[in-house]
This record gives structure tokens, sequence and C-alpha cells, in this order.
């Protein structure tokens, strides 16, 4: 469990309490309103009632040019050709418009590339394929805002393109008919976070001419859309995904309804994240693991039977799916655990040959969980190299690629996420200059962003009902998270077959139990007696018709764990493991004196064997944690010296060691060369 920075909000009570009187709401209400910044009358009402939110959909640049020359194509019969994407967002942005399109008489078709033989964006070879077809009009959804030379060539074959996109815009725009996009430099719309599928669905907003009916009919997919590609749930995305979401519970379409029933969760009420985590991961899959073709096709669809057999074969692609992820995941977590200058890198980055192309995005991830900064994945097939990348708030993934897109055959993303290609026997040359972008001490932390400090007392039901008002929740309108502050550790208690822990605090008199997942009994370095600090999310939990709070620890640490000293510290580690360039001070840091070598490994003798945890170990030992450096140096010149031994959950005493001279140590050695 990687800890992370809290980053407490802002909260004025005054103002709350002001918030509060004004529009008659809850004094709890009201404070997460003040903690998010939403302290405007006019922003209240738009968050609270969402009035008049949604903006003329003209506002985006070229879209009546869009709208000009596709209802041109309409009313003639021209052959159309949607050009969609491959991920969850593209799949519903295809769907969105070839249903709208059929929907109004058009002679429209659709084509998703393949994510392997194929890859991101429309290509010269699709063009060409196209004007085979007899194609007129081709209109990208989810992509093409970099396509200047194949649409050049469609020019030439005598097509007409329209793109549609929300990836961020080069130095050249496509000579197309129309490019909708709203990063353009010259696009002066009020909101610009669409997802792919949010810019599709402003296009038939504008060709319809009527938005309430257009939200009516597909909510359900801009939701899906938006939601999996992870942008901001605020503005008109929040007003559409809580649509989307009503939609999907109450009246979902045949497609929604039969794959909602074959992965066995059509009892059950949807929200923003169980349709993040269980609808679009499985419309993912089909892309990565099958055809992306399989998913649009079955949001499509209008018969039952097709849909039913259609989920079946997408449920077996996410079972796949899931399997080879996590047999990539570890063969990744293999290779950086024994080579430092991975994984002391600021930036990890990790190649395989072979690996699944579909699931190295969801690989990236975990690595970002797990590593706490940013990582890059790359599959290799030979001479050639694909790559995802995945980042932690406050780096830009797409400006670091930028920085070295000289090395690249191509790239493309967002500030958090990004795809590129680049040669094998160029790697390790990118790594190195990747790293080098940003010094280790510019990179920013991990972090949880903290509404509030809240008593025992305030976990009940009413506290439910008020957290419901700020949903749906997703990026830029997470779900609110609380922690208290000194609670006394009172019991821990395996459940789940031992994969999870509930574990019951103690403050104040009161008693709070609390769920801490996908974490063993022998992972907790954490002891009952502790007094610690814990960050957490309230969820609803409903059993036989009874609704109760349940909380669910997102972060714990010890109350006087100083986390700036501790993880600059251990920056300065890692920065001697990656062999990077340090400076006197930090050589001085790192250097254990024989006292210091001595107390540490008095401390691991009185306990024969403990855990890998270093801020568990500074805690215990009574160490500071500007000292965590120092100590895990010590611990890796004892394990070279045969003190002690290294195991996967810690360090144990070598009983059978003969005295050793601290001289001999080749670490120390290289550490003193470093000086």
């Amino acid at each position: 469990m990687i800890g992370k920075k809290w980053n407490f909000a802002n909260t004025d009570r005054d103002k709350a309490a002001a918030i509060a009187e004004e529009f008659c709401l809850d004094p709890f209400a009201a404070l997460l309103l003040v903690s998010r910044g939403i302290t405007e009358n006019e922003d209240i009402e738009q968050f609270l009632f969402c009035n008049d939110i949604m903006s003329d959909p003209y506002e985006l640049t070229d879209m009546d040019r869009a709208v000009e020359r596709i209802g041109v194509a309409v009313d003639n019969y021209e052959k159309i050709m949607i050009f969609g994407d491959y991920d969850a967002d593209g799949v519903t942005s295809t769907a969105l418009l070839y249903l709208y399109l059929v929907s109004q008489g058009a002679n429209v078709s659709f084509y998703i590339p393949d994510r392997v033989s194929e890859g991101y964006g429309i290509s010269c070879d699709a063009v060409r394929s196209f004007a085979q077809q007899g194609v007129n009009l081709i209109i990208t959804v989810d992509n093409g805002i970099s396509a200047t030379e194949e649409t050049v060539l469609a020019k030439e074959l005598g097509m007409d393109v329209v793109i549609t996109d929300h990836h961020k815009v080069g130095d050249k725009l496509p000579d197309a008919v129309a490019v909708v996009n709203p990063h353009r430099e010259d696009c002066d719309c009020g909101f610009k976070e669409y997802a792919g599928v949010g810019v599709a669905f402003k296009l038939v907003c504008a060709l319809e001419g009527d938005i309430d009916a257009v939200i009516n009919e597909y909510a359900d997919l801009v939701a899906i859309g938006t939601l999996a590609d992870v942008v901001s749930v605020t503005n008109e995305n929040r007003v559409i995904i809580k649509k989307g979401i009503e939609k999907i519970n109450r009246n979902p379409r045949v497609g929604i309804k039969a794959l909602k029933e074959v992965a066995n969760f059509s009892d059950k009420e949807m929200n923003a994240a169980s349709v993040a985590y269980s609808i679009a991961p499985r419309i993912n899959a089909a892309g990565r693991m099958e055809s992306a073709m399989l998913a649009a096709k079955l949001l499509m669809s209008d018969s039952i039977s097709q849909a039913m057999e259609i989920s079946e074969q997408i449920e077996k692609a996410n079972r796949e799916r899931q399997a080879v992820e996590n047999e990539t995941t570890q063969k990744a977590i293999e290779i950086i655990e024994t080579n430092d200058k991975i994984k002391y890198a600021p930036v990890i980055v990790v190649s395989g040959e072979g690996w699944h192309h579909g699931v190295i995005g969801i690989v990236a991830s975990r690595l970002v969980t797990r590593y706490g900064k940013p990582a890059i994945v790359i599959t290799t097939d030979g001479e050639e190299g694909k790559g995802s990348c995945r980042s932690i708030e406050g780096y830009s993934i797409y400006e670091a690629l930028l920085s070295v897109n000289g090395m690249l055959t191509h790239f493309g993303g967002h500030t958090l996420a990004a795809g590129f290609g680049i040669k094998t026997s160029d790697i390790d040359l990118f790594r190195e200059r990747l790293c080098s972008y940003k010094s280790t001490y510019d990179m920013p932390f991990p972090s949880l962003n903290i509404d509030f400090n809240i008593k025992p007392s305030f976990i009940s039901n009413d506290l439910l009902s008020v957290l419901t008002m700020f949903e749906p929740y997703g990026a830029e309108n997470s779900q609110p998270c609380f922690s208290m502050k000194k609670v006394l550790l009172k019991a821990v208690k395996p459940v789940g077959e031992g994969k999870h822990l509930k574990l019951t605090f103690s403050k104040d008199g009161s008693d709070v139990t609390a769920m801490l997942f996908s974490t063993t009994l022998a992972d907790f370095s954490f002891e009952i007696g502790d007094t610690v600090d814990i960050a957490f999310k309230i969820e609803k939990n409903e059993y036989k018709g009874e609704v109760h709070p349940s909380v669910q620890i997102l972060d714990i640490r010890f109350s006087d764990f100083d986390f700036e000293k501790f993880r600059m510290s251990l920056r300065t580690y890692g920065k001697f493991k990656a062999d990077m360039p340090l400076n006197e001070k930090e050589v001085k840091l790192l250097t254990p004196d024989r006292s210091f070598f001595a107390g540490v490994y008095k401390f691991l003798r009185a306990k024969k064997h403990f855990t890998n945890q270093l801020d568990t170990f500074c805690y215990r030992s009574g160490c500071p944690y500007v000292k965590a450096a120092t100590v895990a140096l010590s611990l890796d010149v004892m394990c070279e010296l045969g003190l002690v031994k290294a195991t996967d959950k810690g360090y144990e005493i070598n009983e059978n060691v003969q005295k050793v001279e601290l001289e001999s140590s080749e670490i120390l050695k290289k550490l003193s060369e470093r000086s």
C-alpha cells in the first residue's frame, strides 16, 4: 500500500453556514460544497439543480460546417463512413453517431480499426479502402486530430472528411471540411473537457436541433464513454452522466441490458463507479481481446437474442483480458524488481517482447498504483514497440512525450494517459531522456484529496443521503473523502478468505468499523494499540433490505507520520539506486555512521524478523522519518554482508554470521565514490 500525500481542502465554516441557510441545505452538504470551491450562488444552483447548463453546440468551432456537410450527405443519400476507435469512448461515439444517422435515413456504415494489426487512428490504407467502397464522406469520432496526411489523401481520392475529436491538438490542423475539437486554440466554447463521445453528442445535438431529445435517447452511451475515458465529471458531463445512469437503471437499451445480465449485475442499481468498473471494462475488453466492432454491434442491437450472444462473447473476452493482464503485470513487476535503474527512476519504463497490446494500458495503471509514480509499458515485436502511459496528478505524460517526440514514430493522448510508437533499439535511450525531463525532486507525490476531518458520530444514514447529492462521481468531482485523526486501532479481522481486512477503530468513546480491501494480514504492518490517522470514503451498503453506511479505508498512517520528510528521503535513496547524480548533502544523508548502523542492527536482532515497510521501521525503532534513506541503505549493506536476509515480506536476522567489517561493503564504497 503506497502512502499518499494528504491534501486537505480549505473549509470556511462560516461560509458553509451561510450557504446552508441560503439554500436550506444540510450543514454537511454546505461544508462539502465549500471544500470543493463551489461557493458562488450561481455555481451552487448549477451544481445542485443543473439548471440551464447545456451549452449551444455551435459554440464549437467548425460545428456549422460539419452540420452543413453531413446534412447534404444525408439528403443526397451519399455514402457516409464513421471511423471510430477501439476503446469504450470510441465505441460509444461510433454507436451514438451511427444510430442517429440511421434514424435520419442516412446511407451510413461504420468501421473501427483492430487494436493490434491497425493501431489507433485513421490510416491511409483505410482511406484507400473507403474510396474503393464508394464512400463520399468520412466522419471520425474520438480520433483524427493528427490525421493530416490521411485527409490530404481523402481529398485526392474525392472524399470529404469531418473530424470530431477531443485529443490534444498538434501544430497543424488536418485539411478537412470541418475539424470539431474543443481544444482548438480558436475554439471559445465555455466547457472543453468532453470525451470523444461528448463531442459526438454535441454534433448530434447540432444536427437534431433538440438537445433534450438527444439526451433522452443517447445519454447512456455518453455516460459510459465519458466515465471510461476519465475526463472531468463536472458541468455538462456531470448532467449527461446523471441522465445516462438513470437510463441504464430504468430503461436500458437492449445491448446494455444483455451485458448486465451476462455479467450478473442486472438486479443491481448502477452508479458512476459501477458503470466505470463494470460496463466500461467489458466494452473495452472487446477491443482489447476480440474486436471493438463486436461491442459497437452490441450497443446498436435491437435483438435480445443477438445481444445475449454478443454479450457472452464479450464476457469471455473480459475473463481472458483479466488473465492476460494479471500475467503481464507479474512479468512487468519481476523485471522492475530486478533492475534498480527501472524501479527507482522518476518514471518507470518497462518493456517485454510480445506482451498483449490490449492490456498494456491497464498494466501501466497497476504499476502507477504499486509504485506511486508515472509508468510506461512497452510491448515489442521485433524492431517495433508500442507503448502505453499512465501518470499521476501534476505530471503531464503528454508533455513528457512531447519533450522526446523525436524518438517516437508517433504519439498522442492526454495529460494522464497517452500512447506512442518507438523503435525497440531506442527504448533504453528513451527511458534515460524521459527520466531527465524532470528530476526526481521535481516529480509530484501521488496525492489524496481530503474534504475534511469528521467524528465517528457523523457517520450515519443521514450522511449517506447528503452524499447522494454530489453524485455522479468521477474526475474533478471525486467521491468525498474524509479523515479521522488519532484513532486507536482496536481490532483486526481477516475476511473474504483472508484477502481483505475488517478493522475496528476507537475515538472519543465511539467505535468505527472499516474495510481495508486487497490487503492481507501479512501485508498489514499496523498492530492493535497503534494510534493512526485514517482516510476513507463512505459507501451505501444494502443487505436484506436494510441500508447502512460502509466505511472503506483509502489510506492509513501513523499519527506522527511526516510524509514530506519520509518521501523526500526515500527519493534520495532512489537516486542512488538508479545511479543518478547525488550532491554532497544527499551522500551525507545516505551514509550511516557506525552508531546508526549498529542501532538498526540492534533493533532487528531484538525483533528477529521485521516488515519491509520503512515507515513502520522508522516508527517502531524511533528513527526520524527524514533518515528513512539511511535506514534503507543500512539494510542493503546488512544484506550484502550477510547480517540479515531480505524476503518478500521483510528482513530476517542471520544467526550464523561471522564478524564482518563495514569497510568491506561494496555499496558503501560506491557511495563514498559519489561524494
